[in-house]
This record gives C-alpha cells, structure tokens and sequence, in this order.
C-alpha cells in the first residue's frame, strides 16, 4: 500500500512538473509572439496584472480554508463549570469548522477565571505560611477543560488535514482533464470532439480549488489547450463561431465592468471586485477569435492596471496618515484612563459607563487601520486602559451578587401574589394590581443566573394568564355583534346555491353583504366563506380571465377595507409587489434567454415558445399592476 502511494506522489510531482514546463512554454510563446512590439520588456501592465493573479491564487487557496462563523456569545459572565459545559456542547453539536470564535471566547473567559483562582490560592497558600515553590492546585473541572481543548485541537487538525488531502486530489484532477484534452487535441473524431471538450471544459469547472502554488500554472496550460483546440483543429464552424462571439460578448462587458471599476471610491472593494472579475474570465469564459485575442486582453489588462495603480497611490498615501490615526489612538486611550468610575453606585450608573466605554472603543476602532509594526503599541496601551476600566466593573458586579438572594426573595414574594389573582373576576382591581406588580419587577434588580429564567417563567405564565382571561371577556360578543353574525350566517344560507348569478347580480349581493356591518374578531371565518362562494360564482361568468381575476382581488381587499384590518392590507400589498418581481425577473430572464438563439430562425419552435411565454408573463404583469394600483387607492 505504502509503495502504491509513494507511487502516486511521484506521478503527480511528474506531472506537476510537466504543467510548469508547459506553463514557462506557453509564456516564452506568448513572449515570442508579442516580441516585436514589446521587445520582451516586464513593463508596469504586467506587473499589475502578475499581482492580481498572484491575489487570485492565494484567494481560491484562503476560500477552501475560509471558517464559517456564527454568533459569539458573551462568556465572561459563566462559572467555570458552566464553560466546561458549554465547551462540550458547542464541540458537539456543532461543525469543527465552524466554532472558531466560539472556542476561543470560552478559552479567553475560562483562563482569565481560572488564572484569578490559581492567583487566590497561591495567596492564601502563602498567607497561611506555605512556600511559593510547593505550592500545588490541580482541579477536576481543568482537567476536563484541557480534555475537550485537546479534542477540538484533534479535530480541526484532522479537518484541514483533509482539506489539503482534497486539494491535492483536486490537483490530480484538473491534471487529467489537461491530459484528456491533450489527447482529444490529437486524436478527436471531428464527429465527436466539440461535444467531448464541452464535457471537459464541465469537468474543469466542477474541480475544486488547488494551492495556489499551482492555480496559475494549472489554468495557464489548460488555457492554452483550449486555445489550441479552437485554433488547431477543424471544427464545426457554427459551433466555433458562435463560442467566440458568446465569449467576445462576455469579455466586452467583463471589461466594461472593470473600466467603471476605476471610478470606484472604495478602492478595497474595487480591488476584491476586479480579482473577481478576473476569476470570471479565467475559469467561465473560454477564448475568443484570434483577431480580437490581443485586443481583448490588452483593454481589460489596461483598466486593471488603472485600478492597480489607484491602489499603490491608495497605500502610499494611507502610509503618510498612519501617525495621525496614531495620535487619534492615543487621545482615546488618554480618556479612557482618565475615565472616572468612583461615583457609579448602581447597576444603571455602570450601564450608562459601559455604553460610554463602548463609545470610545468604536472612536478608537474607527481612527482608521494601522499595520501591525505601528499598530502594536498603541494596542498594548488602549488594552491596558480598557482593563483598568473593567477591572472597577467587575469588582462592583462582584459585591452586587450578594445583594441577589434579597432580589430573589422579593421576586418569589412577587410571583405568589400574582398567582394568587390569576383566576379573579374583579377585573378592574385585578388588573391595576397586576399592573402594579408588573413594574415593581422591573423595578428589582438582578437574582443568582441559575434562579432567572424559571422566576421569569412563572411570573410571566401567571400574568399571562390573567390578561388573556382579562381580554377575552373584552372581546366576547356584545348583542349587536351577535345579531350581525346571525344575520350573515342566514345570508350565506341564501346564497350558497346561487343558480348562473349575473355580473351584476354577484355586485349586488356583495353590497348586500358590506352593508350588514362588520364581524367581531372571533367570527371573522364567515368572511372567509363569503369570499370562495363569490369567487366561484364569477369563475362561472363568462368573462376574460384578467376581468375575473381583478373581481375576485377587489373584493377581498374591499372586505378588508371595510373591516380596517391594516395589517392584512399591508400585507395584500406586498404581496402584490413581490408578485410583480417575480414576474419581471421571469420576463428578462426568457428575453436573456432568447439573446442565445440570435442565428435562429423566427420559426424555431424553441424560439417561439420563448416569445410565448413571455407575452404570457406580460399579461400577468399587467394584471398584477392593475391590483396594485387599485389596493394603492384605498385610503386606510
């Protein structure tokens, strides 16, 4: 086995090689071809153009070990048991590649804590007469801490083990597909190699990232070969052609897109979007016509050079800044250790600090970036501010736990009483008392954590069960609304056997229906029953498909209207509106479509389907633009 593998490295270190014989061919080539205009000089075009490439490679590389992160939760408030737990938890229910940020927040929060209690137990060792070199603390819950750290350690290591494991696979695969086209170059059927390189230019698409010690090369050559096989070999020249032509169109407006670039404010962001735009013409576009090869790559090579040099000017003047974002620094750190503490009594008064705190944190964060040799002393200093600063905090929220059990107790007192009313029928006593009772909670500060949801739990299910009682004895049926209900009840009775009602018939029995007056909330279902009898009685109308349509659509949101249910009509609205989107996104993207069959004839089936359809979406659309406009002309 040991053989078979040392085998297969040697084969593919052979034929990485050969990729990067081929790849210096293919630029010694290039070079040659380009000699008399050029005089074989690295001039500034293509040292912008190396550089971004250089980017890309690196880029592909970073996306295949890119972690996904989610939320961070705050951990300094945990026991350390509590932690532990949330370490085992986190590692199993969760990806390894995604709780990076999770760890390291519970490592941060469990050695601070930790570090504080080794510090307190050296300190009393001392003081009760120990010696600093015998001193000795060992701890169940550490031991299980270091246990679960070396299980995520094990288990990321073999995570990306695997991921280097696929990217040499990967490797190995677009090396194939370089072969296979080497091959359909020289022995293709004519019959069947247009539709095998498809395959293969599929296959390389569908490869996942490699190093980028070898993207380059790896695409340069494969390039070549596609460049070879459209150049070299007779094919079919529709096929060909048409492929240029796409190509040539999609390069036109890759270049377009990286000419505006260089008008771009955010000059990052141009660069991320112009890496990407040459990701795009690299691995989906294939080549286009000899005669309009150069052109292509010297217009797109010139805007990325543009936006090249916007970044180096960029950098260079970032670099003559660096010592004013220094000096913004090093204010904010100034107020943040002059920052006064000494008069917060209160859990609000530290509130209000903390707020201030995080306001200097983000001027401090937004003075700008600063490279690490200039930004790592300005760090230390804003560090060692900030924990001056949470050091008084976390002395205070120490003594305040002691007050909790008094907060606890006046909680429970709170619940009992509010249990005890839950099921009184002296509605308006009731209620103010629990009214009452709802803000001194507020009022009491914080209990022990363990205690704080199952407190809130019984005290919110108590008073909720008040008011829902409370509120249903509110909205029962007053006499009038009861007699509306009966009336529309017989109504429907009537007219559930409507025999070919006319247009004007079906109006009239809807103004019939408005004007017995609204139905109380709980009899709103009626409503709904009104509203499928009158939609069948018009689908049996012998009327066009949009006139039926906006029938049924004015009816309801007039129900609505007449009821003043906002939120149902907002909704109605957006629904419209998201319908309208859909319906022009279809639109285009059939018209897009239809740009792919420009040498068909009018004739072709396919195309006339197309133009159907669309004229079909159209329709719609005009429709779904008429209910707007008609749901927009309601005052409500």
């Amino acid at each position: 086995m040991l053989e078979n593998n040392e085998e297969n490295v040697e084969k593919t270190e052979n034929k990485i090689e050969e990729v990067t014989n081929e790849t210096s061919k293919v630029e010694t080539e290039n070079s040659e071809n380009n000699l008399e205009e050029s005089e074989v000089k690295v001039d500034d075009t293509i040292e912008a153009v190396e550089e971004i490439e250089k980017s890309i490679a690196v880029d592909a590389e970073k996306d295949a070990h890119k972690e996904e992160e989610t939320a961070v939760v705050d951990y300094s408030k945990l026991s350390l048991e509590e932690l532990v737990v949330e370490l085992k938890k986190t590692l199993a229910n969760n990806p390894i590649q995604k709780i990076k940020s999770q760890v390291e927040g519970i490592k941060s929060a469990f050695n601070q804590q930790f570090g504080t209690l080794l510090a307190n137990k050296k300190a009393a060792f001392l003081e009760a007469g120990g010696n600093s070199i015998d001193f000795q603390f060992s701890s169940p819950v550490k031991s299980e801490y270091n246990s679960l750290l070396s299980e995520y350690k094990k288990q990321r290591d073999a995570y990306y083990n695997d991921l280097e494991k696929q990217m040499s696979e990967n490797l190995e695969k677009k090396l194939t597909v370089i072969e296979q086209l080497k091959d359909l170059i020289e022995n293709a059927d004519t019959a069947t190699m247009y539709k095998s390189f498809k395959g293969l230019q599929d296959t390389w698409r569908s490869i996942g990232p490699v190093s980028k010690n070898h993207y380059n090369d790896t695409w340069k050559t494969f390039h070549h070969h596609v460049e070879r096989f459209y150049d070299l070999l007779h094919l079919s020249n529709d096929f060909r052609d048409l492929d240029f032509k796409h190509n040539l169109e999609e390069k036109i407006k890759i270049i377009a897109k990286a000419e505006a670039l260089a008008e771009e404010a955010d000059i990052n962001l141009a660069f991320k979007e112009l890496q990407e735009l040459h990701k795009i013409w690299k691995e989906d576009i294939g080549p286009v016509s000899q005669e309009h090869r150069e052109d292509v790559w010297k217009k797109f090579s010139a805007a990325t050079k543009k936006i090249h040099d916007k970044r180096h000017d960029h950098f260079r003047e970032m670099r003559s800044k660096h010592q004013e974002i220094i000096e913004k620094k090093l204010v904010v750190v100034a107020k943040l250790n002059d920052y006064d503490t000494s008069n917060n009594k209160s859990h609000n008064d530290w509130q209000k600090s903390i707020k201030i705190v995080e306001e200097l944190r983000q001027e401090y964060f937004s003075a700008g970036k600063l490279p690490y040799s200039k930004s790592e002393e300005v760090w230390q200093k804003f560090k060692a501010a900030t924990k001056k600063f949470n050091s008084a905090k976390n002395i205070f929220y120490k003594q305040e736990k002691s007050g909790q059990q008094e907060n606890l107790k006046k909680k429970m007192e709170l619940i009992e009483l509010a249990e005890s009313l839950k099921d009184s029928e002296d509605w308006e006593t009731t209620t103010n008392t629990l009214k009452r009772i709802q803000s001194d909670w507020k009022k009491i500060g914080h209990v022990p954590r363990k205690f704080s949801d199952d407190i809130w739990k019984r005290f919110k299910a108590a008073c909720n069960h008040y008011f829902d009682r409370f509120h249903e004895q509110k909205n029962s049926l007053n006499k009038e609304q009861q007699a509306v209900v009966e009336t529309k009840k017989e109504f429907l009775e009537t007219i559930k056997e409507l025999k070919d009602p006319t247009k004007d018939k079906i109006i009239e029995i809807i103004n019939d229906w408005r004007s017995m007056g609204s139905l109380p909330r709980n009899s709103r279902h009626l409503e709904g029953k009104f509203n499928k009898l009158i939609d069948r009685a018009f689908g049996g109308l012998s009327l066009d498909k949009k006139e039926i349509s906006m029938l049924k659509f004015t009816n309801i949101v007039d129900g609505l209207a007449a009821d003043n249910d906002v939120r149902k009509l907002d909704s109605e609205q957006m629904f419209v509106r998201k319908k309208i989107d859909e319906v022009i996104r279809e639109i285009q993207q059939l018209e897009n479509n239809l740009g792919f069959f420009s040498n068909a004839k009018d004739d072709n089936p396919l195309v006339l389907n197309v133009k159907k359809r669309v004229a079909e979406f159209k329709e719609d659309l005009a429709v779904w633009k008429e209910k707007l406009s008609y749901i927009k002309k309601i005052d409500y």
